[in-house]
C-alpha cells in the first residue's frame, strides 16, 4: 500500500533536482556580450549638422549647414551654404531616408544653379554626418559635418587648403613665329670690261 506515494515523491523529487541544476547551468553558463545598437537617426525630432567657419583671411563664411527635421506626416530638409555669406535656407523637394536610420539623400535647387542631389551617412557614434565628396579635393579626407547641441556655439575657424603636392606644370609659352626664309637669288655672272665694251664671264 506504500509502493504508490513512495514512487510519486520520487518522481516529484526527481523532477524538482532537474530544475534545480538546470538553474545552476544557467546561472553558470557565461553572458553573451551584446553589442550595443548602433546609433541611428531618431524617429522624430531636429538634427542640425554643420561645418560652418570663418576665414581667418577675409572673414567671409564656408561651409555649409543641413538641417533635418522629422515629423510624423514628413521629413525635410533645409540646406544652407556659403559663397563669401550665408545663404538663405534652400528647402530640399525630395528626402529619402533608409529604414535603419543611418543614411540619407535629398535634392536640392540653389537660385541660378543646376538641382543637385546630397548623399551622407551618419557616423558610427552618430555624432557627425559624413558626405560624399572630399574636403579640399583631397579623397582621404571626407567633407564631415558635425552634429550641432549648442545652438548659441559662434563658427570656428576655417582650415586652409594644403598646397597640393604634386602642382600642374606650367604651362608653355606658345612658341614666337620665325620668319619665313626669303628665297635665295640664282648667282648673277660676273661681267668683264674690256676696251670699251662689256662681256659675261661665266
Amino acid at each position: 500500500m506504500l509502493k504508490a506515494p513512495t514512487m510519486l515523491l520520487s518522481r516529484r523529487a526527481l523532477i524538482a533536482s532537474s530544475l534545480l541544476l538546470a538553474s545552476f547551468a544557467v546561472l553558470a553558463a557565461p553572458k553573451l556580450a551584446r553589442k550595443p545598437a548602433a546609433q541611428v537617426l531618431p524617429r522624430y525630432g531636429m538634427l542640425v549638422f554643420s561645418d560652418l567657419c570663418i576665414s581667418p583671411e577675409n572673414g567671409e563664411f564656408g561651409g555649409q549647414r543641413i538641417t533635418l527635421q522629422r515629423f510624423a506626416e514628413v521629413d525635410t530638409v533645409l540646406y544652407e551654404y556659403t559663397a563669401g555669406g550665408l545663404s538663405w535656407p534652400v528647402v530640399a523637394s525630395e528626402v529619402v531616408i533608409d529604414p535603419r536610420g543611418r543614411q540619407f539623400y535629398f535634392t536640392v535647387q540653389p537660385p541660378d544653379e543646376e538641382e543637385r542631389t546630397i548623399r551622407g551617412t551618419l557616423s558610427d557614434d552618430g555624432k557627425a554626418l559624413v558626405l560624399d565628396g572630399s574636403y579640399c579635393n583631397d579623397p582621404k579626407v571626407p567633407m564631415k559635418l558635425a552634429r550641432v547641441t549648442d545652438f548659441g556655439r559662434a563658427a570656428g575657424t576655417c582650415r586652409v587648403c594644403p598646397a597640393p603636392k604634386n602642382p600642374p606644370p606650367a604651362e608653355a609659352e606658345p612658341a614666337q613665329p620665325q620668319p619665313e626664309p626669303q628665297p635665295s637669288l640664282p648667282p648673277q655672272p660676273l661681267q668683264k670690261i674690256e676696251a670699251g665694251r662689256t662681256t659675261a664671264s661665266l
